[in-house]
């Protein structure tokens, strides 16, 4: 199953971008993710969809359609997602009645240095989503407090965190499955 993983975090060191590559470490063999840059993407803007969009726009749609499932890993910005994961939701949900999220299996993975683990930047994107009828898997959820200590050189950092992880995506690959029999 092909997953397109956006992260929210775009600094070279961010914890959001380092908890994803350890996601994709351990990811099961079912899942092949693919993370989808969303840093480049111009602000989505009205007068620019054209029939010409820039061209950002139009790959990152095509590489969202082309996918079976959707995993946000986002950090936490004053108490919501950061305003580049806001613009990729934004940018794929036009043009209007062509939205590339509409019934995408996704998970949503937030996470914080501090201790409440992205839980305000995980219900704000839930939000942002819930238009689109995407499934989402919603047991078990991922709010990683502390996440700067789960990760280690793009793996789990220990056995713990190892396990936290596969336990997730294992339930993300079934979820997947199940929403594709579903349809």
């Amino acid at each position: 199953m092909k997953v397109a993983m956006l992260v929210g975090g775009l600094s070279r060191n961010a914890v959001s971008g380092r908890v994803a590559e350890a996601l994709r470490a351990v990811a099961p063999a079912a899942l092949s993710i693919e993370r989808v840059e969303i840093g480049s993407l111009p602000f989505y803007n009205q007068d620019l969809e054209t029939d010409n969009p820039p061209q950002a726009w139009s790959d990152f749609r095509a590489r969202i359609r082309a996918s079976d499932a959707v995993l946000f890993v986002t950090p936490e910005y004053n108490r919501g997602p950061p305003g580049a994961m806001k613009n990729a939701v934004d940018v794929g949900s036009r043009p209007w009645g062509k939205a590339v999220w509409t019934g995408k299996p996704c998970g949503i993975v937030s996470t914080s240095p501090g201790p409440l683990g992205g839980y305000g930047a995980n219900h704000i994107l839930r939000q942002n989503i819930s238009y689109f009828s995407m499934p989402l898997l919603m047991q078990p959820e991922m709010y990683l407090s502390h996440a700067d200590k789960l990760v280690a050189n793009g793996q789990p950092a220990d056995d713990k965190a190892r396990e936290l992880f596969t336990k997730y995506l294992d339930a993300f690959a079934k979820w997947i499955t199940a929403c594709t029999r579903a349809s």
